[in-house]
């Protein structure tokens, strides 16, 4: 599961599907050409984004998703 502490490396490596949310949302990551160092919430932070926990649910979304075909 995401949370808004997992570390960004972490959530690319173990969450690939979910880069593109990211992208789209405006947080860059490593894969995207930025790279970026610390958690989910420090980044949300360093882009003045306050919907965090929004992010999350959707990252989760995606994630249950894949695991359970037809979920999310």
């Amino acid at each position: 599961m995401i949370t808004k502490d997992i570390y960004i490396e972490d959530l690319v490596r173990d969450y690939p599907e979910v880069v593109g949310l990211l992208a789209d949302k405006g947080l860059v990551c490593v894969l995207c050409g930025e790279p970026v160092w610390g958690t989910l919430g420090d980044l949300a932070r360093s882009k003045d984004m306050e919907n965090i926990d929004t992010i999350v649910d959707e990252l989760n979304r995606v994630i249950v998703a894949k695991e359970k075909p037809g979920i999310g």
